[in-house]
């Protein structure tokens, strides 16, 4: 690794924790701050408490060899070997009762920052643009957010715990040492310190791109799996069971290469550690050795020098296992923190207000779009759907009919032109107030996995069971439901697929009638069923879109007869527009090809269903009776 990219990874590491210390001491809690200094507290006291155990063991080896030199205000009984091997245990569990009150007080602050971090984290998800979800894999998502809610309670509450101590814990030693012993002492211990955390931290800095590989191949590996078990029913339909095996284990394979080497480099930091340690301890000792020989040093001495320094083993230890920690967890909720630095591309101006919907006149006025610069959607699209009555758009695939209720929810922003409610441009009112006024029928129906009563309330979550059911019931999907044996609390299971194409649809009806909005959509709402479901939601539908503003997107045009103006799209701009009999008249017109072609359509399949259907009813008369003769 490069000397500048040593350089920029210690500054993203700066920066990120910079980023995460007002989670760490959070500006609106003091009962958390206070939680925080009172941990600090417990914590100096414990390593104060802990000085104290090598000097009950020195005492009482030289009490039992018979070295002890008695202060004479001390009293004899206490001096015993045996009440100073009490003492030494005693010292012992008073540091760890410390230690664990220090932890106690600390958790809600870690938890604090857990949960802060991951909700804000979900909340600007949320906010981010559609355009953004549509490039992003689920899968590698979900895990991004996984590993930095667990990175960040490592980070917490390892700076905040562990490093702290390790340097409190090393300045006491040194004052010992310099003060009992003498420098030479002081520098050796300095000098191993200081090599094991060099050695350490260069060998941690060359873990984490290891590390960063193995994260990358889990997130590769868990959006495979994930992607996969989604689409189910595809993979079953091709039989590429095996494929999606095969691309899963390619994906284990890699993670399994770069965990191998994770716990390789592992093993090799933890044998140098050792090393390092081991050789300072091997100088001390040896040095301690010869003192006692000489007579300036007892047993004890000997025994407190490596007591003290077993003790320093352990913080020690924590240098490279913070370091490892913390680096590891940065490497973690780097990505979440990139998650956060990633601008949402619509966002309310600081002076939007919310939409005030009179009557719900909705216009497009010479509207531009383009997802790509190079490939342009729609091209100067106006017309305008007045308050109550129902427009139509309805065209070729891709010629922008979906992105017209996108660019209305303001799911993006047109690049030229305007799209007002009421004469209000929706880029000038609250993206909240906007959405809270429309409501969308689509094309395909997602429901969460949860009952049907959940999903149906989810139009309008403060809505009673009464007002659920009677929205099920306009929706012509009540009786279906008594007819289930948990009614309204029957699980729909992963994206509503417990349920039929109709049912969901039925759902989606019943929830946007509960919201009860000025301005409807309806989204291709129907081209996903087969003919006979089409008719019956189509009711359905026009009873919930009578007296509201709506914008049909259909594919189907016998969806759209009744409209009160029917705009034809092609290539991003207005073809054809008017009435059904006014379109079909226009002789070789766009709508009316459409309307020949879908006919036809319809009466091959009409006549196939007939013919399936005597066929049907042939093989039935034809069969011969049943039962004795």
């Amino acid at each position: 690794m490069s000397d500048k990219t040593v350089s920029a990874e210690r500054g993203a590491t700066l920066r990120t924790i910079a980023n995460l210390w007002p989670y760490m001491w959070p500006a609106d809690r003091p009962d958390l701050k206070m939680r925080v200094v009172w941990a600090a507290f417990y914590l100096v006291l414990a390593k104060l408490v802990l000085m104290l155990v090598p000097y009950g063991f020195k005492w009482a080896t030289d009490a039992l060899n018979g070295e002890l030199d008695p202060a004479g205000w001390i009293p004899a009984f206490l001096l015993a070997p045996v009440m100073l091997v009490v003492a030494y245990n005693v010292f012992r569990i008073v540091n760890v009762g410390f230690n664990q009150l220090r932890d106690a007080l600390f958790a809600r602050v870690g938890q604090h920052a857990v949960r802060q971090l991951a909700y804000k984290t979900f909340v600007h998800m949320h906010n981010l643009s559609l355009r953004f979800h549509l490039e992003r894999r689920t899968g590698g998502l979900s895990r991004i957010i996984e590993r930095g809610t667990k990175g960040i309670e490592a980070i917490v509450r390892f700076t905040i715990l562990n490093t702290a101590p390790t340097v409190i814990e090393f300045g006491l030693i040194a004052i010992i040492f310099g003060f009992a012993y003498g420098i030479e002492y002081v520098v050796v211990t300095a000098v191993t310190v200081l090599a094991y955390a060099w050695f350490t931290i260069r060998a941690s800095d060359w873990r984490i791109q290891i590390r960063r590989d193995m994260n990358e191949s889990d997130t590769d590996a868990n959006t495979k799996a994930i992607d996969s078990l989604l689409n189910f029913e595809t993979v079953k339909y091709f039989g590429n069971e095996a494929m999606e095996a095969r691309r899963f284990d390619a994906s284990m394979e890699r993670y399994e290469f770069s965990a191998t080497r994770v716990w390789t480099s592992l093993g090799w930091l933890n044998f140098g550690q050792g090393v390092i340690f081991g050789i300072g301890l091997l100088i001390m000792m040896a040095m301690s050795a010869r003192a006692v020989q000489a007579g300036e040093q007892t047993i004890g001495d000997f025994v407190f020098i490596n007591t003290m320094l077993m003790q320093l083993a352990v913080p020690l230890n924590f240098i490279g296992f913070i370091y490892r920690e913390i680096r590891q967890g940065l490497t973690d909720i780097e990505q979440m923190f990139d998650l956060l630095d990633v601008r949402a591309e619509v966002v309310d101006k600081p002076d939007a207000r919310a939409l005030e919907v009179t009557d719900g006149t909705v216009r497009f006025d010479d509207v531009h779009f383009a997802y790509d610069p190079e490939r342009p959607i729609l091209k100067g699209i106006s017309f305008a759907v007045p308050a109550g009555r129902s427009v139509a758009i309805v065209g070729p695939s891709g010629a922008g009919k979906s992105t017209m209720s996108r660019l209305l929810f303001r799911f993006y922003d047109v690049q030229k032109g305007a799209i007002t409610i009421d004469g209000q441009d929706v880029r000038e009112v609250t993206q909240a107030s906007l959405r809270a006024a429309i409501g969308m029928v689509p094309q395909d129906t997602v429901l969460f996995n949860d009952t049907i009563a959940y999903n149906i309330r989810y139009g309008r979550p403060d809505a009673s069971d009464e007002e659920v059911a009677r929205a099920a019931e306009m929706a012509q999907i009540g009786d279906f439901i008594d007819s289930l044996p948990h009614g309204f609390d029957t699980m729909v299971g992963e994206r509503g697929l417990k349920l039929s194409g109709g049912e969901k649809q039925r759902v989606a009806i019943a929830r946007t009638i509960l919201k009860a909005p000025p301005i409807l959509i309806l989204d291709e709402a129907t081209s996903a069923l087969d003919t006979a479901t089409e008719q019956e939601i189509q009711s359905s539908l026009d009873a919930v879109s009578k007296g509201r503003t709506t914008l049909v997107i259909a594919h189907r045009l016998s969806t759209v007869i009744g409209a009160d103006e029917i705009i034809v799209l092609r290539e991003g701009e207005i073809a054809e527009r008017g009435k059904h009999t006014e379109l079909l008249a226009i002789e070789g017109g766009l709508y009316a090809q459409m309307w020949k072609r879908q006919s036809e359509a319809i009466e091959a399949e009409t006549r196939l269903r007939l013919a399936r259907e005597a066929d049907e009813m042939g093989i039935i008369l034809r069969r011969p009776p049943q039962g004795p003769a």
